[in-house]
């Protein structure tokens, strides 16, 4: 038996390394396109954010004009008011009502036979809404009707309040106690149409 020599020859290298000469430019292209798609869309989004802005800006500054005409349009010279002017500033400084005085001088009114739990103010009407407890011992009409001399009586609830007078009253059980639920309505100066007795 004869030693044998053999080479193995690869006559395809050159078309393995043109293959991967060609992939690699596929893979540079690819990255190349994702990296310009990437830059475009960045700007994109940065000119959409800017525009925004600048949008945002300009309706700031549109605001702010209109708000500088409407206050232009609300002052007066200083050398000439109205008689419009001037029964507005009546009317502000005599038809004003101190609700913080009328708030302490409602509580020292209710007493402990009595709770005002709701009170409302619209049209120049303020309405209080209240319970007391049904006693045997107790007249409670004449007791909610006490209620409505003391605040006729308080200058500081009558001087707003001319008008003051009972309204609905319904009786009720709440957690088997038997209620009298009532509404006292107080009319102010601008709903009865009188003037105001301050300075």
């Amino acid at each position: 038996m004869s030693n044998m020599f053999y080479f193995k020859i690869n006559l395809n290298k050159f078309g393995e390394m043109r293959l991967q000469a060609e992939k690699e430019k596929k893979t540079f292209l690819t990255a190349l396109i994702c990296l310009v798609l990437g830059i475009a869309i960045m700007i994109a989004a940065w000119v959409y954010v800017s525009g925004m802005g600048k949008e945002r800006v300009r309706t700031r500054e549109k605001y702010l004009a209109e708000t500088r005409k409407e206050l232009d349009n609300y002052q007066t010279s200083a050398d000439y008011l109205s008689s419009d002017d001037l029964d507005r500033l009546a009317d502000t400084f005599t038809n004003r009502i101190f609700w913080a005085k009328k708030m302490i001088a409602l509580g020292q009114e209710i007493d402990d036979k009595l709770a005002v739990r709701k009170f409302t103010f619209a049209n120049g009407i303020l309405t209080l809404n209240g319970i007391t407890e049904v006693d045997v011992n107790v007249k409670e009409l004449d007791q909610i009707q006490a209620f409505i001399d003391r605040l006729k009586s308080n200058p500081e609830i009558n001087n707003d309040f001319p008008q003051i007078k009972s309204g609905q009253i319904t009786r009720q059980i709440v957690k088997e106690t038997a209620i009298l639920e009532f509404v006292i309505e107080c009319y102010s100066r601008e709903a009865t149409g009188e003037r105001s007795l301050q300075p």
